[in-house]
């Protein structure tokens, strides 16, 4: 397995998924609560896992039938990075809230929970390009070692979902602060730009 393809695909996919979202904050809230976490973080892994092969393997398919749309979709997704930067700085510097998790009921059933996971995760339109279209372009800059690069995405959703999944107990009292929220933000804001100049550099 070539390590750097698994590495950047690590670093790709920790950097698109912990961006604050809704199914971000669904899964805080059930690890919060204690409501079927495995379940609920199970469920969200493999989605990702489905999305990220559809994107790695499909994606590269129709750029060598269509080679403009290589570089097409990777200015396009280095302008996308761009602005999705600049609305995190942008919340960052403005937003004075924080993660909401009150409410919370442990005592749902698990096919409800499952139900509201899956809807929050695929009628999510910003899922598809995160692993489709993002993770699908950058997999071509590693002709022959997508495998490794997709692997790397995979381990990245899985530890991410399970960590914050069951370590939301010990993260409620950074996450419920105003400013954690508005670093985290901040910090996402670079790293999207840092994907984005390679992206463009790397054509």
């Amino acid at each position: 397995m070539d390590f750097s393809a698994y590495l950047s695909g690590l670093g790709m996919g920790l950097s698109l998924i912990v961006a604050i979202g809704a199914q971000n904050a669904f899964v805080l809230r059930q690890g919060l609560k204690g409501g079927h976490v495995f379940a609920v973080c199970l469920t969200c892994a493999l989605s990702d896992v489905a999305l990220i092969i559809l994107g790695v393997t499909s994606f590269s398919r129709i750029a060598a039938v269509l080679p403009w749309l290589d570089p097409v979709m990777r200015f396009g997704g280095a302008a996308f990075l761009a602005f999705y930067g600049v609305r995190n700085l942008m919340s960052a510097l403005r937003s004075h809230g924080a993660l909401d998790v009150g409410g919370a009921n442990g005592a749902t059933p698990l096919m409800p929970t499952l139900v509201a996971c899956l809807a929050i995760t695929w009628l999510n339109p910003h899922v598809y390009l995160d692993t489709v279209v993002l993770l699908g372009t950058i997999s071509t800059q590693y002709p022959g070692r997508e495998a490794a690069f997709a692997l790397g995405a995979m381990t990245a959703s899985f530890g991410f979902f399970f960590s914050l999944g069951y370590g939301a107990t010990k993260l409620r009292p950074i996450f419920v602060q105003p400013m954690a929220w508005r670093l985290l933000e901040g910090a996402i804001a670079v790293i999207m730009w840092t994907i984005a100049g390679s992206l463009v550099l790397g054509g």
